[in-house]
């Protein structure tokens, strides 16, 4: 019996537990559900999280403008990023691999068979593959996005089952909930243009992304028939209780 294939999409303030720096705790919590699932579920990880980890370390000075210090960072950051990484699930007899994208390698036929090629060798041989937006060529998802977008394109071209976004809320919530202060998670959404309908305009403090990004993303999954669930990464052991559906978040179908 084959394993159910999951792209798990992990943002900054997941990744960093809304505070300024990588929590190794959460990327543990993360490795240790992985571990747990193994058995049924290959993964693959979209992660955010190489300017954070960057800004642990170093502060740029530039006269450029701020987007090309973020590249820097990104540059600086990553393989910190790809270090906690493969320290914490190694731990867990996990092991690890970077992949760098950018968009442009989604638009050539021969760089889509690449991809699926590569990935698929790692996964057959037990390495997680970790994906990044190549930040040193391109800006797309540092300037909006925070990788929903390119975790959807990568989960269409793999064929997963599940696109797994992990942020900070539970879900999305109903837009009266919001404004009564006493937030609603929508549990099941067919219509994305009802949903749409619901968000707010609000950012995360490190991500870039927001709720809109997180819905056309469920957009260009749900033209592949894959599911996409939007689940809260601070919570502890978050993948397997969404599996379980013991906690509140929203599934797109």
């Amino acid at each position: 019996m084959s394993k159910k294939r999951i792209l798990l999409k992990i943002g900054s303030n997941t990744l960093t537990k809304e505070t300024n720096h990588i929590s190794r705790g959460k990327i543990e919590d993360i490795g240790m559900q992985i571990a747990a699932l193994n058995k049924d579920y290959e993964f693959v990880i979209v992660s955010s999280g190489a300017i954070a980890a960057a800004k642990q370390f170093v502060k740029l000075e530039s006269k450029g403008k701020e987007i090309i210090v973020k590249q820097a960072l990104a540059s600086i950051g990553q393989p910190h990023l790809m270090r906690i990484f493969h320290e914490n699930f190694s731990d867990l007899g996990l092991l690890t691999s970077q992949c760098l994208l950018s968009y442009s390698d989604f638009e050539k036929e021969q760089s889509k068979v690449n991809i699926v090629n590569t990935i698929n060798v790692l996964v057959e041989n037990n390495y997680i593959p970790i994906i990044n937006e190549n930040d040193t060529v391109a800006t797309d998802e540092i300037q909006f996005g925070d990788n929903d977008k390119l975790a959807a394109l990568a989960a269409v071209l793999l064929n997963v089952d599940i696109l797994i976004i992990a942020t900070n809320t539970n879900g999305i919530y109903t837009k009266a909930s919001i404004h009564d202060e006493i937030p609603e998670t929508i549990r099941l959404v067919n219509d994305l243009k009802l949903l749409e309908k619901e968000i707010g305009e609000s950012k995360s403090s490190h991500g870039t992304g927001g709720m809109q990004s997180k819905i056309e993303a469920a957009g260009i999954a749900k033209s592949a028939n894959i599911e996409t669930w939007i689940v809260n990464g601070l919570e502890d052991n978050f993948i397997l209780k969404a599996l379980k559906d013991e906690i509140p978040f929203t599934k797109i179908v």
